[in-house]
């Protein structure tokens, strides 16, 4: 009975995901005309500094809700690849989570909309049990990020790393792994299985409707587990050749129904499966 139970909530909240589409597009519009949106383009700035986007506004006051927790990285020739899709990405998500869940995450207040924006060395952190990272090619964490980060991934925290480029892969995944031999000397990446539980942990996820936004090419998903084991808990999930925000962005604009739906899914199940292991 609680199997058909859950099965019949996955049912109406897929349901629900498509409705809710199409109720976005006049609140990112509005939105949008507030904030100003966009942040594309390089960014080549002091590599000791974080660039901030206009749209940032501060980061609301940590009242215990669920907030959607966007990892900041310093310059560098992609230094504000982070910002990608702010905060159009993480305000829809925010709100699907909340049409289709029990929870009541931070969606807006004031200027302030769908996201903290935190680094990997700031204490308040270990506050937000997911991050997202956008743009892991342009990431090259200092050593203070590096520690901040194996601590938060070790004492139980959840990271996604989202809107990996494939095309470039020679490039952004080798330095990727440089750089998480550093926070995790240890630790081995690995492609996740289809069968993996994060991948039906609220909605069952259809791979054949998931594709690269910007080639259309076959997303793969690669992870790193607690002590090496497959059968412990993924600290970290790697959406490669995928593009998980431009989705959220852009799904009031007339995206693919098919993909952008999915890529909602996706996340939801990334959200709860942290948030239970």
């Amino acid at each position: 009975m609680r199997l058909r139970l859950l099965a019949c909530a996955a049912q109406l909240a897929q349901l629900a995901l498509l409705a809710l589409l199409a109720l976005l597009a006049p609140l990112a519009d509005a939105a949008a005309q507030r904030r100003g949106d966009g942040v594309y383009g390089r960014y080549f700035g002091d590599p000791n500094e974080v660039y901030m986007p206009r749209a940032w506004a501060g980061n609301a006051p940590y009242d215990g809700r669920f907030t959607f927790a966007r990892i900041a990285y310093r310059g560098g020739g992609m230094g504000n690849g982070w910002a990608h899709d702010y905060p159009r990405a993480e305000s829809h998500f925010m709100r699907i989570i909340k049409s289709i869940t029990t929870m009541r995450p931070f969606i807006e207040s004031g200027p302030i909309v769908g996201s903290n924006v935190l680094t990997f060395d700031d204490p308040a952190l270990s506050r937000y049990p997911v991050a997202y990272l956008s743009e892991p090619g342009g990431w090259f964490p200092n050593e203070q990020e590096v520690v901040g980060m194996r601590n938060y991934l070790t004492k139980g925290g959840f990271v996604i790393f989202d809107d990996f480029d494939g095309g470039s892969m020679n490039r952004d995944w080798f330095q990727f792994v440089e750089q998480m031999r550093r926070v995790l000397p240890s630790g081995k990446i690995i492609e996740v299985p289809r069968t993996h539980a994060i991948f039906d942990s609220f909605f069952r996820i259809d791979f054949n409707k998931l594709t690269s936004y910007g080639s259309g090419g076959t997303p793969e998903y690669f992870g790193i587990y607690q002590d090496n084991d497959p059968r412990k808990r993924l600290m970290v999930i790697i959406n490669f050749n995928q593009d998980m925000g431009d989705y959220w962005e852009w799904s009031d604009r007339g995206f693919n129904v098919a993909p952008t739906n999915e890529a909602y899914k996706l996340g939801v199940n990334y959200l709860i499966y942290a948030l239970t292991h």
